[in-house]
């Protein structure tokens, strides 16, 4: 079983949520940042990306960026830009992106579920990143962006949610694009039948937000050492998430671009890859995008082919070894282009599906040397390499749409 709690939403007035809420803080860059809040002071990329407020040559990991952050944030709720919910309530958030819409409940799942792994992983963390996001909560004295997770769906969670749905929603604006509403469940028998219901569920996922969820964990098990007789009730027990089914989530691709042919010809490179993978060249229109598992699109010398990976070049019969993005760094990436972890590696970029491969072209023609286009991975493969206590190689999966930030703040204290 787990725990998933209401909690009191410090969240935007309704007329100035569609200026606060913001796309997480990790899919721009600090310069992308600034340019996105140009005049629009209410932006939460003031608290989530406090350095764009500051000089330039400031230190992403200053002090003062995180001091800044929980300044601005306390002077928006000063301010009135945000109010704080009157009881523990649970949320219902749902998002349409092309007519295609995800709903899920916002609550807050337990520190105690993830150390004991009933909140389930599929990546690491990095040291920086999630020492990073501690700090910012740390100094926040709160939980700024909503981990996304996922579980099996439930028929009763979702009449709830149809029964939330019914009412008038608290905010319904676009932004790029993406339809967001948001709706209160604030009955005290719906707040019950949700909470029942998720700790009948045997687990959930972390879909997105690994450093976020690593980050809370951390900042709450430091707040029980310092409050030694912490009864497990208070706020820091929690970390803020939203909470999907599996059936309505969406993973897009998730694909490479690699800036040298490691001191090979193009032919060399083709000759190499063909042990390992049949390669011919792309007959349709367009960008060559790969319709089945252990198929790949390749752009090379302004032209696209079409990859499919060579019976006995992987074990079918493991999890990890068997998704696309570890047939292709275990029998191309690293064996023939030298990129051994990807993670650290300055060759190699990875561009989410939502940028179409179209990207792939262009960042080729400006440069690079080659671009891969992926499957997706599926989240039947998520939920299993997690259930099996398995890690994913980096950059596996990209969601779509983002959560935004700012809709909902969980305060520690």
């Amino acid at each position: 079983m787990v725990t998933v709690r209401p909690f009191r939403a410090v969240r935007p007035t309704p007329e100035l949520a569609e200026k606060v809420a913001a796309l997480p803080y990790d899919v721009m860059s600090s310069d992308e940042a600034r340019e996105m809040v140009q005049g629009n002071t209410y932006s939460f990329l003031h608290v989530d990306k406090a350095e764009i407020d500051l000089p330039r040559e400031t230190g992403l990991y200053d002090p003062i960026v995180y001091e800044t952050a929980s300044a601005r944030l306390h002077a928006m709720i000063a301010g009135g830009v945000f109010i704080r919910e009157d009881k523990p309530c649970f949320y219902v958030y749902r998002q349409i992106m092309n007519g295609r819409a995800q709903t899920g409940i916002v609550g807050c799942a337990a520190i105690d579920d993830y150390l004991n792994n009933s909140i389930k992983k599929h990546e690491l963390t990095r040291a920086d990143k999630e020492e990073d996001r501690c700090n910012h909560v740390d100094y926040c004295d709160a939980n700024t962006g909503p981990i996304f997770l996922t579980y099996r769906s439930r028929p009763a969670i979702n009449e709830a949610v149809e029964q939330a749905t019914a009412a008038p929603p608290v905010y319904d604006f676009l932004s790029d694009g993406v339809r967001q509403t948001v709706w209160v469940v604030n009955g005290d028998a719906a707040i019950q039948l949700i909470a029942r219901e998720f700790a009948a569920t045997a687990s959930l996922y972390i879909a997105d937000g690994h450093h976020r969820s690593a980050s809370a964990v951390r900042i709450g098990k430091k707040r029980r050492a310092q409050h030694p007789g912490y009864t497990g009730d208070e706020e820091f027990n929690y970390f803020l998430s939203v909470l999907f089914p599996d059936d309505q989530l969406y993973i897009m691709d998730y694909n490479r671009v690699v800036k040298d042919l490691n001191g090979l010809s193009e032919e060399q490179f083709k000759d190499k890859l063909s042990e390992r993978f049949s390669i011919a060249p792309y007959a349709g229109e367009g960008p060559c995008r790969p319709a089945e598992p252990h198929s790949f699109g390749m752009y090379l010398g302004g032209r696209w082919y079409l990859l499919r990976a060579r019976e006995g070049s992987f074990d079918a019969a493991d999890p990890v070894k068997s998704l696309d993005v570890s047939i292709l760094q275990e029998n191309l990436l690293h064996p023939i282009l030298g990129i051994g972890d990807p993670r650290t590696d300055k060759r190699i970029d990875f561009i989410g599906g939502i940028r179409g491969l179209g990207e792939l072209e262009k960042r080729v023609r400006e440069g690079m040397a080659v671009a891969f286009a992926m499957c997706p991975t599926t989240i039947d493969q998520l939920i299993s390499i997690a259930d099996a206590g398995l890690i994913m190689p980096p950059k596996s999966t990209w969601f779509e749409p983002k959560l935004l930030s700012g809709l909902f703040v969980h305060e520690l204290s």
